[in-house]
């Protein structure tokens, strides 16, 4: 699928009735605007290259057929093979995963990656899946979009309701298909099987390394600060537990299912036993004896020193973004403010860190990954982590002084370093034929 007919400077696409899609290319006209893009150039940026929608049929346990629908969109080949995650959640649909593909594109740029952007998704509810019916439909998928992916073509990785046992299914059916083992196919997969030492925590560390920094500019002391995280998935998980290991006292959380606070401080290491209880098979936060229930629509407005929106699109709007009270908003999740809340922001003295540059970190140790299934060469857990924070905190500098230097935003520094990037190379190599 691709663009149809152009109308103006943008081309009327699939996508344009996705808010998520719509928000990307609002953001992606503003950086055009700011640092005079080639209209041509910006066109061609603002369609995907390549999407595939696939129905993926499997038998249930119960030995009925399901069809779901899957989609894999690759949004530019051209800074390298293109690299994202793989979600399963019922929400999932064409536009969705088109934002997110041109989002990681900015983020690969902004980290100067070798890779280009993509994503891809299945709408399904995988805590309704059994691990069977989810092997199923993680392999079914696999041979639909076999003609588009390619360990220099189109490299997948865990998103959300995924993990590294997807990524092993993934590995396995690709490697039947090609004869050999190849790793290099899938990052984010089990270390036994080629994956990198530090990845499934690389997002959200790479959340708090930026967090210090921002902390160490404003002169805030860890120890004095207090966090509330939407999201207790693998990104805020990680990011809770390595904010309370630097002494922050993390003071509410909130998951799909229900939300908690402590004014005294949650205890982490708890509360992640508790979630990985066998009897907490939906990893729930609900009924955790350390913490009240509170609403979860209370969680962005309470009164912190770090906000970290891990979860979904779209989550802090311009109806809330007034609500928030906080200094520092580090964005774990991919796009959760609007526009229209961007612009309430800049007129506040809330310190935003910018999705593509808060939550690098994930693909920053997926290239790592990458490159060491290619050589066949692995690293120490020392070595990646010194990399990971090397690579974050040049690229938090990068856009910090940028920002200051043309008196932009945090976030149009971050998509004007990654937008840049990729505009350059299009530039550079030119347009075929």
């Amino acid at each position: 699928m691709s663009a149809l007919v152009p109308t103006g400077s943008h081309p009327v696409t699939l996508f344009d009735s996705s808010p998520t899609y719509q928000m990307a290319c609002r953001q992606l006209d503003e950086v055009a605007k700011a640092i005079n893009l080639d209209p041509g150039i910006a066109q061609r940026l603002m369609v995907p290259k390549r999407s595939q929608v696939v129905a993926v049929p499997i038998r249930l346990d119960s030995g009925q057929v399901r069809t779901f629908i899957g989609y894999r969109v690759q949004h530019s080949l051209t800074s390298g093979a293109s690299k994202g995650g793989l979600r399963y959640a019922p929400s999932v649909d064409l536009g969705e995963v088109a934002a997110l593909a041109m989002w990681m594109g900015w983020k690969c740029g902004i980290m100067k990656l070798p890779f280009s952007g993509a994503k891809g998704g299945i709408a399904c509810d995988p805590s309704l899946l059994s691990i069977g019916e989810k092997e199923r439909l993680t392999r079914r998928f696999t041979e639909e979009v076999l003609n588009i992916i390619g360990p220099r073509i189109d490299v997948m990785a865990p998103d959300m309701g995924t993990d590294e046992q997807t990524m092993a299914w993934i590995y396995d059916t690709y490697s039947m298909k090609v004869g050999y083992a190849c790793p290099e196919i899938v990052t984010g997969k089990p270390v036994e099987l080629g994956g990198c030492v530090g990845r499934k925590e690389a997002t959200g560390r790479g959340v708090v390394y930026c967090i210090r920094e921002a902390l160490e500019e404003l002169r805030l002391r860890a120890v004095e600060s207090t966090a509330v995280v939407q999201g207790f998935g693998n990104v805020g998980s990680v990011t809770c537990e390595e904010l309370y290991q630097l002494g922050v006292k993390v003071i509410a959380i909130g998951d799909r299912y229900s939300a908690i606070r402590n004014p005294h401080g949650i205890d982490i290491p708890a509360l992640v036993k508790y979630t990985s209880d066998p009897k907490n098979p939906l990893k729930s936060l609900k009924g955790f004896p350390g913490a009240d229930e509170i609403a979860p629509d209370e969680l962005l407005g309470i009164p912190c020193t770090i906000l970290v929106p891990a979860a979904l699109e779209r989550v802090i709007t311009g109806e809330n973004a007034r609500k928030l009270n906080c200094r520092i908003l580090a964005e774990g999740a991919n796009g959760p403010t609007t526009p229209d809340a961007d612009a309430i922001l800049a007129d506040s003295d809330i310190y935003v860190i910018p999705d593509i540059l808060c939550n690098a970190g994930g693909v920053t140790v997926s290239y790592f990954e990458w490159v060491q299934d290619l050589q066949q060469f692995m690293w120490s857990e020392e070595q990646v982590n010194a990399q990971l924070k090397k690579l974050m905190l040049g690229a938090f500098h990068r856009v910090r002084d940028r920002a200051k230097e043309r008196g932009m935003t945090n976030r149009l520094s971050a998509l004007s370093l990654g937008v840049e990037k990729v505009a350059t190379e299009k530039a550079k190599r030119g347009l075929y034929p």
